[in-house]
């Protein structure tokens, strides 16, 4: 930014103080914030004809008042007003709520200007603003600012009018003159300047194009040479695996291997041998089989002489793992411990030194294997499962464990696309998009609270065929601000409903590791055939004797989560049956619903989940990483994205990126964004 746009702004005429402070708090401290401080939207105060306005639109019309205003109270002082109104050749109605003063200005045969909601089928404006005579806002296109305390949308407008009046040719160009050209972008100070003030929505879409673009392009600029720079100064570890030992390991899998996970164990097998430390993230739909791809990469990093760890965030899940790796490694000789805060002090001394004297090549475990206590002998490979559940404090504690260390991260969350290249850009991406043979499409169905009964007498049909069912709950207990259904209280009903006939276990948050277990264990050997939980069964359940699920409140929970808890059924060779108890009130609660019912799979669903919630509330709140863009939107803008990305790949590896006086701006960028560690540019 020049000097002059990093001037305060209290040297604008009219920022006092007090003005200045609250600006402060909109995070507006100098010129150049002032002008970067974009409209959310614009008011359109143009005089259009009815015939092109969609219902439910908002329009401004001149016209001829055609009847006497009609006023009418109702309730506590609130008042409606109704005229008739002669537009062009429509007599229409328009209606005023909560103006009763209006009366007494509008006449018969004045000519009036309204702006509000127009509803073709009744032919009636509400309207939100009034002006007696004729528009004297004609063509113009308002924008809207986010304001705070006694702050004005008119004021606003005027500082960041005098800004553009008296710095805007301050304005620096970022983008070099052949991008500006390739894609027929504005300058950088045309679109800024359109951005606030715009004649036409035409002009608004022309400014926020050349804005996104430049957004997207420095952002995956600073991820691409995050990656490069990361990459060149990591050397990893040469793996020389013993390939002849991997191909037998997998011809004697329990099953032939997908060509998603062929693809994706040829990708991780060349990161162990490349001299560069493996970055990746492993993407696979609940059930795609990323265990196995986890075993033969573990198995690699053994044969190469080297130890693996596998961090897993519970403990149900860290169990689960070492059992089934355990199966598969150990008549290969290799041999695998499991690592929780459960595991008793005696023993977690023997496993500690063994661990530090090589004897064991694979542990698995949870935040244990993060702590201080726990060494390596030669740690070859780390690998993450459910990897947004950790810190990225906590993933680089493990990585620290050994000297660089080839990283794995797997999730079963699907990540749509536009997320995962702009939140883990400085990874590689590998995807497992396709199911093992034979796995059956679990069958999912919404039903209303009142089926209830129906539902029941289904679960309990499945149980008489000797199979289980888990009922999921969104809470623990009552909760006056929810009325939601909570696991205790189904857990009691639903005891008296199976009496005598079914075992009903109930598992949540707040029982201890050791009551968890027990109860888990109890499941899944048919001790307990109908398990009522929260979503604590959301990671890594696996009780393939399992076919029904019924979810309560199901409304109450992202599509992702819903399609996660819905991968805990179906897991064997029956045909399995998800059921959403739901009454939605929202269009988005029924829209889930209905995308639920109508897709099983997991990377359709995560992009219609980022539709309707947006890349905020997608990981949570608490997920860091989400870049926060001014004008960009990652949804939306998807297209834009994906070329700022492809553009930025190209450019990092260019000479003249480096080198070129067109590309200064942006370099210094990069150098001030603190990616490229301090290296100065010239």
């Amino acid at each position: 930014m020049s000097l002059e746009l990093s001037q305060p702004v209290t040297i604008l005429k009219g920022i006092g103080k007090e003005t200045a402070e609250i600006l402060s708090e909109m995070k507006i401290f100098t010129i150049g914030d002032l002008l970067e401080y974009f409209p959310y939207r614009y008011e359109d105060y143009r005089l259009r004809d009815l015939t092109e306005v969609k219902h439910e639109e908002k329009v401004t019309v001149e016209g001829k008042v055609h009847s006497e205003p009609s006023l009418a109270y109702y309730g506590r002082k609130k008042s409606k007003l109704t005229i008739r109104l002669l537009v062009g050749n429509y007599l229409i109605k328009v209606v005023f709520f909560n103006q009763p003063y209006l009366k007494n200005k509008i006449h018969m045969n004045n000519t009036i200007t309204v702006t509000g909601k127009w509803d073709a089928h009744r032919q009636t404006i509400t309207a939100s603003e009034c002006q007696i005579g004729s528009n004297t806002k004609q063509d113009v296109f308002e924008p809207v600012y986010s304001i705070r305390g006694k702050l004005t949308s008119r004021g606003m407008r005027k500082f960041i009018h005098l800004a553009i009046q008296q710095y805007s040719h301050f304005i620096e160009e970022s983008l070099p003159a052949s991008l500006l050209q390739k894609y027929r972008l504005l300058n950088r100070a045309d679109a800024i300047k359109l951005m606030h003030f715009p004649k036409s929505q035409e002009e608004v879409k022309q400014a926020r194009r050349r804005l996104v673009y430049e957004e997207f392009l420095l952002f995956q600029l600073k991820m691409q040479a995050l990656r490069k720079f990361e990459r060149e100064h990591s050397p990893g570890i040469v793996q020389n695996y013993d390939l002849k030992k991997l191909k037998n390991f997998i011809d004697q899998l329990p099953f032939p291997l997908t060509n998603a996970q062929n693809r994706v164990v040829n990708e991780v097998l060349t990161d162990l041998k490349s001299p560069y430390r493996m970055n990746r993230l492993l993407q696979g739909d609940v059930g795609s089989g990323k265990t196995v791809v986890a075993a033969i990469a573990l198995y690699a990093t053994v044969t190469a002489g080297y130890q693996g760890a596998l961090m897993v965030p519970t403990e149900i899940l860290a169990e689960q793992h070492a059992k089934s790796l355990n199966s598969l490694l150990k008549p290969f000789g290799v041999r695998c411990e499991l690592l929780t805060s459960s595991v008793k002090v005696k023993r977690r001394k023997e496993i500690l030194h063994e661990l530090e004297e090589g004897f064991i090549q694979i542990i698995i475990g949870t935040h244990a294997l993060i702590q201080e206590e726990v060494s390596f002998k030669k740690l070859g490979l780390c690998i993450t499962d459910e990897q947004h559940r950790f810190g990225v404090e906590q993933r680089r504690i493990l990585r620290e464990k050994g000297e660089n260390p080839d990283v794995l991260f797997m999730t079963a969350t699907p990540i749509p696309r536009t997320l995962a290249i702009t939140v883990f850009g400085e990874m590689d991406v590998s995807i497992i998009d396709e199911m093992p043979a034979g796995r059956k499409r679990v069958e999912t169905y919404w039903a209303k609270p009142e089926m209830l009964e129906r539902v029941l007498a289904f679960v309990e049909k499945e149980l008489q065929k000797g199979h289980q069912a888990y009922i999921i709950c969104p809470l623990i207990e009552e909760s006056e601000k929810l009325d939601v259904q909570n696991a205790i209280d189904v857990h009691t009903s639903l005891t008296y409903y199976f009496a005598n006939r079914f075992q009903v276990g109930l598992l949540h948050g707040r029982l201890n590791p050791e009551e968890k277990e027990s109860v888990m264990k109890a499941f899944s050997e048919n001790k307990i055939q109908v398990l009522v939980s929260t979503t604590v069964v959301e990671v890594g359940v696996n009780v393939p004797n399992a076919t029904v699920m019924v979810i309560y409140d199901a409304e109450r929970f992202g599509l992702s989560q819903l399609h996660q808890l819905r991968g805990r059924v179906g897991r064997g060779s029956e045909q399995s049956y998800c059921i959403l108890l739901a009454n939605p009130k929202s269009e988005t609660g029924q829209e889930r619903m209905r995308i639920m019912t109508e897709t099983n799979d997991g990377f359709v669903l995560s992009e219609k989940d980022l539709e309707l919630r947006g890349p905020g509330d997608f990981f949570g709140k608490k997920q860091s990483g989400i870049p926060e863009f001014k004008v960009a939107d990652m949804v939306h803008d998807y297209r834009a994205l994906e070329t700022a990305r492809s553009d930025a790949a190209k450019l990092i590896q260019s000479e003249a990126f480096w080198t070129s006086p067109e590309y200064v701006y942006i370099r210094k960028q990069l150098e001030q964004s603190g990616v490229l560690e301090g290296e100065k540019l010239d």
